[in-house]
């Protein structure tokens, strides 16, 4: 269903408290539909393994995936400038507005309530198996995490996954991140700490699309 322009510009006009994001799991909210019984070839080879990467990628068992979350072109929604990325957080939808009313959707997981952040930002940088350092908020809560306080170092295990996209508003890090993730299960539901994850196949596509200094909108 096309998404009235309205919805994007005033769905998310409120900013939330931009220290509270470490990009971790930590629980869910719905449940996923479930996926078809076999899955089209074009989106097995979207979805396929990636041998080539430093920390060789399995291939993502989307037949888990409700199809909509499959990457895919659309119509575009949003009525943004080609160019923008556009995280949809109520449908878990993020759009890379093109040329022709188009857009690239992707579907996504998102921060869980009390740990959402909404507002205009831009790709500040971006940083290919990204060393994930958890915000002193985060290990507060979580003490378990204090042998990563200096960081976590790349790898299959690490929150961020392959890729991530750092973004700033008004020249200051939010400390969100759009970024990888191995887990299907958690695409289409509410479960990190803030951040935008999604799939590992799906943001080294995003990556390649958006170079720094892309704007950003999540509503």
């Amino acid at each position: 269903m096309t998404l009235p322009r309205r919805h994007f510009l005033f769905g998310g006009a409120s900013l939330a408290a931009l220290a509270l994001s470490g990009c971790a799991t930590t629980g869910n909210t719905r449940q996923i539909a479930e996926g078809p019984a076999t899955v089209p070839q074009q989106y097995l080879d979207m979805y396929a393994a990636r041998p080539e990467e430093r920390f060789p990628i399995p291939a993502a068992d989307i037949s888990k995936l409700d199809p909509k979350y499959w990457r895919q072109e659309v119509a575009d929604p949003t009525g943004e400038q080609p160019g923008t990325v556009v995280v949809d957080t109520g449908n878990r939808f993020l759009y890379l507005v093109s040329e022709n009313g188009r857009a690239m959707r992707y579907g996504v997981g998102i921060g869980r309530d009390g740990f959402a952040w909404s507002g205009r930002a831009k790709i500040q940088y971006k940083r290919e198996w990204p060393t994930w350092t958890p915000p002193s908020e985060m290990i507060e809560r979580q003490p378990e995490l204090e042998p990563y306080r200096r960081g976590m170092e790349p790898s299959l295990m690490n929150p961020l996954g392959a890729r991530a996209l750092y973004l700033f508003q008004n020249g200051a890090d939010t400390l969100y991140r759009l970024h990888g993730n191995g887990d299907v299960l958690s695409i289409g539901r509410a479960v990190s700490s803030g951040c935008v994850r999604l799939l590992q196949q799906d943001i080294i596509d995003l990556y390649n699309r958006v170079p720094a200094g892309s704007p950003v909108l999540v509503v």
